[in-house]
């Protein structure tokens, strides 16, 4: 799951902003990430880049060495419900002003909708039955707690 990624992107790297975030992960790309990385941890308290990485690093790549069976330029693809499982996605994420809703196709399942404010160290359970928020302390306690902002969100821009 990449989902304590996309929390610490969205409350560090990118200011809390829920568009420019999107910019970037959706507008920006051509066709669509091979890989996200820990550089979408920028901003982060460097305590917070150790708990969730455990002090590794590898950058976010894109899917630039498509090649199409007729030799065209390679085209974002659109992925729905339907046809998710055929594609082999394992989770799908759905950026929400409110929060991340999270989605596993393989499970034909909608899951829970994650609130910004959530820590990312919040322990996430990748089975529908048991969709709920546990904290890294008491089991059913979902952890809340905003981080503190710091340093300049980088801009994010249409091309």
């Amino acid at each position: 799951m990449k989902l304590p990624l996309l929390l610490v992107a969205y409350q560090c790297r990118f200011a809390r902003d829920e568009q420019a975030m999107a910019r970037h992960l959706i507008d920006d790309v051509p066709v669509g990430w091979e890989e996200l990385g820990t550089d979408l941890l920028d901003g982060a308290p460097p305590e917070l880049v150790t708990a969730l990485t455990g002090g590794q690093e590898w950058p976010s790549s894109t899917l630039d060495n498509l090649v199409t069976p007729d030799g065209s330029p390679p085209a974002r693809m659109t992925v729905t419900h339907e046809d998710a499982a055929e594609q082999d996605f394992q989770w799908g994420y759905v950026l929400r002003p409110d929060g991340i809703e999270v989605i596993s196709p393989a499970q034909d399942a909608t899951g829970p909708l994650v609130d910004w404010n959530t820590d990312p160290r919040t322990i996430h359970t990748n089975h529908p039955d048991h969709w709920t928020l546990r904290a890294t302390g008491p089991v059913g306690t979902p952890v809340h707690t905003p981080l503190p902002r710091t340093g300049a969100a980088p801009s994010a821009r249409r091309r």
